[in-house]
């Protein structure tokens, strides 16, 4: 009878040895930051586990000091019925295969689901063995330090989005989300001439140009809604003309001077400017063309459209621009 009883306690020994193996690996296994973001969307395994990883080492101290127990009670309870050496052998083969490896194997799969659920055995275990985990913890601190979070990289975060690429069963980003994302976090290594378009192939006016019935034609064939105006020498942008600030006049009547008309002021920035700089830019400067200079020469311009063409990875096309096609 008494081998009976004393082979359940074996059993119970064993199985709380591969929890607390398990919790061990498990709980290492979460990282702090990202159960604090699933905390605050509301995930209640994350809630749970969240004040124990916090306290990491007061917790891994007491699973460890558990798990010894546990372990070395199993000797004990062995060496009862075989003798020491025997008892130690078969201890550790019981404590090896079924107290670590494969409780180790099977919490490392899920381990916040695990933390989660076992959650009061931890804090159990917390409180019993506090008198000589709390000291530990203490000592852990001031040699190791807390845990640190690491921020990723712009490179390791588009490596992490890229994953998101393919029909997975629990990818909530779509391919369109996802390049948006890749795209905006490269804004800041690409600069404003990677994207502008050149002089020679922006249509400009001068301030003395006339416009005239053949003029507003030509520009009206151009599709542009804004014109930037310069000198012959691309050293001056005078502002940009809006087209739409010439629908109300009668060019019939007379002909007009470019610098007759009313003309919003830009300021040039220089071709080194990265994109991500050049959105604060647009916004600052309530203009969606802005002439780009290099060696106090205009080399050409970019638009709000221009940018977000980058992030996007597509071209953006409008009413004009499928009409030229044709």
């Amino acid at each position: 009878m008494d081998i009976v009883i004393n082979f359940g306690v074996v059993v119970l020994l064993v199985l709380f040895s591969a929890m607390c193996s398990g919790l061990n690996i498990a709980l290492m296994a979460l990282d702090l930051q990202t159960l604090r973001r699933k905390a605050k969307l509301g995930n209640i395994e994350a809630k749970r586990a969240l004040p124990l990883r916090r306290k990491t080492h007061l917790t891994l101290s007491s699973i460890l000091l558990t798990n010894v127990a546990a372990v070395s009670a199993t000797s004990l309870v062995l060496e009862q019925h075989v003798n020491g050496f025997i008892a130690g052998t078969l201890g550790t083969l019981l404590i090896v295969v079924f107290g670590e490896v494969i409780p180790q194997a099977l919490f490392a799969k899920r381990p916040l689901f695990w933390v989660s659920r076992f959650a009061p055995v931890l804090r159990a275990m917390m409180i019993i063995s506090y008198p000589i985990s709390k000291p530990l913890q203490l000592l852990l601190n001031r040699l190791v330090g807390t845990t640190q979070h690491q921020l990723q990289s712009r490179h390791e975060l588009g490596l992490m989005i890229a994953e998101y690429l393919g029909p997975t069963a629990d990818n909530e980003l779509d391919e369109d989300e996802v390049e948006i994302m890749k795209g905006a976090l490269q804004l800041s290594e690409k600069r404003v001439t990677d994207i502008l378009t050149p002089i020679s192939e922006t249509y400009w006016l001068m301030p003395d140009t006339i416009l005239t019935d053949t003029r507003i034609d030509e520009i009206k064939a151009t599709g542009y809604s804004r014109i930037p105006i310069l000198n012959r020498q691309h050293t001056i942008c005078f502002g940009v003309l809006l087209m739409k600030d010439l629908v109300d006049i009668n060019f019939d009547e007379k002909a007009y001077r470019v610098d007759e008309l009313p003309l919003h002021p830009v300021n040039s920035v220089g071709s080194r400017t990265a994109l991500d700089t050049m959105f604060r830019i647009f916004i600052s400067s309530h203009t969606h063309m802005i002439p780009i200079e290099r060696d106090a020469s205009i080399i050409g311009v970019v638009t709000i459209e221009d940018l977000i063409e980058e992030i996007l990875g597509h071209e953006i096309q409008d009413e004009t621009d499928r009409l030229k096609k044709r």
